[in-house]
């Protein structure tokens, strides 16, 4: 495993509202009723991208505006799409050439510029929705994602870097992983926890937050200015039981797993967030780790390119989509209204009957933590990579010693 160095404490200059140079971002129109729709019906619209060419060509306030969005995530696939293409960096790149700056400072000035400058977008959203939404999220290393005390290091200078209200801190939820969450929501930070695919592993993360709380006022933080959401995944259970269930011979069965599980997910969400415990902290000024819906593009061409979306429906959630899905649901989505409440007995009933046919629901989980965090690990390294070609070449193009 790769280790560049560590964040360091290096503000990035302050973002331009205009820009230098453009290529703007290619989108289809968007329809707002079925994406109005679903704000509606409680949730919260999302979008799984980020780049500096959407926000320079407006096209992230313009979503904002005309499409119900009220929150942006971020991912090390995203930067590393966002980072190799076109020429949007090159100004920033070729400054921190001159400067002398390592490959992982210059990721982190790189990254945090855009994620600092999609704040300022959102900020109206969140100042007129009293911080429940309008906010950005950006992940730890992934690298270190097994490391508790290092990411919790690594919340606290993205925090600093950044410098916005409106951010979320992405550590994923890991075993190790769960003490930083609670650790770093102590220290007043709020947290997009991600990566969970279990249902037990989520009930362990809202443990963590409750206790991350409690630690906070401890503290002295004022829950009030403290957010967390817990980014359960969607679509790859059922690519990866799917698969299972192809080489067992039940071909009837494929499709049913994610929607289930998300859906039993947010059955634990309601019984934890109506507890005494919960209660306590509420008057104490809390707001609820609200269920994200990550993953929700549709993998399987067999499948409803909105599932993942418009099956997923009940109050106090986020789905956050990437831009082909937002563009489906808001083009042909179906907004029904609740389609969560009153489904448990039948999803747990899918569950056993997945169950009864082979399937090892504990494994199933297990490897998809695993391909996650090695996805992300991946996508970091190839990050890491690009960048540390673009600023060699920005060093030769500039006759700056390296």
């Amino acid at each position: 495993m790769r280790l560049e160095e560590p964040v360091t404490d290096l503000r990035t200059q302050p973002v331009r509202t205009q820009p230098v140079r453009t290529q703007p971002v290619r989108t289809q129109p968007v329809r707002t009723q079925p994406l109005a729709e679903l704000s509606a019906a409680g949730v919260a619209v999302w979008l799984d991208d980020l780049s500096r060419a959407r926000l320079r060509s407006g096209n992230l306030a313009d979503l904002v505006r005309t499409a119900s969005v009220v929150g942006v995530t971020t991912n090390p696939s995203i930067f590393q799409n966002a980072l190799s293409s076109g020429e949007d960096y090159d100004e920033q790149v070729l400054d921190l050439a001159l400067r002398g700056t390592g490959v992982g400072e210059a990721v982190r000035a790189l990254t945090t510029y855009d994620v600092r400058w999609a704040c300022d977008v959102l900020r109206d959203v969140y100042e007129r929705t009293d911080g429940t939404d309008g906010c950005v999220s950006i992940e730890v290393d992934p690298r270190i994602a097994r490391d508790r005390r290092r990411t919790v290091a690594e919340a606290r200078a993205l925090w600093w870097l950044v410098d916005r209200p409106n951010l979320f801190i992405k550590i994923p939820a890991t075993v190790e992983g769960l003490p930083a969450i609670t650790e770093t929501l102590a220290a007043g930070i709020s947290v997009n926890v991600t990566l969970i695919f279990s249902l037990e592993r989520y009930e362990a993360v809202m443990e963590a937050f409750l206790t991350g709380l409690e630690r906070a006022a401890a503290n002295g933080h004022d829950l009030r200015g403290i957010a967390s959401v817990a980014s359960f995944f969607v679509s790859r259970v059922d690519t990866e039981i799917d698969a299972r269930l192809d080489k067992l011979g039940r071909p009837e069965l494929r499709g049913r797993a994610a929607l289930v599980n998300a859906r039993l997910a947010y059955a634990q969400y309601e019984r934890v967030f109506d507890s005494a415990r919960w209660q306590e902290l509420a008057r104490r000024g809390a707001r609820p780790q609200r269920p994200l819906w990550a993953s929700t593009g549709v993998k399987d061409p067999a499948y409803d390119d909105t599932r993942y979306v418009v099956e997923l429906v009940a109050p106090g959630t986020v789905n956050t989509m990437p831009e082909a899905t937002l563009s489906a649901v808001a083009d042909h989505g179906v907004v029904r209204g609740d389609t969560i409440a009153g489904t448990y007995d039948e999803a747990e009933a899918i569950l056993g009957e997945l169950r009864q046919a082979g399937i090892d629901y504990d494994d199933v989980v297990r490897r998809l933590e695993e391909e996650g965090l090695q996805k992300f690990e991946d996508a970091w390294n190839s990050l890491l990579d690009s960048v540390a070609g673009q600023l060699e070449r920005a060093r030769v193009q500039a006759e700056v010693p390296s």
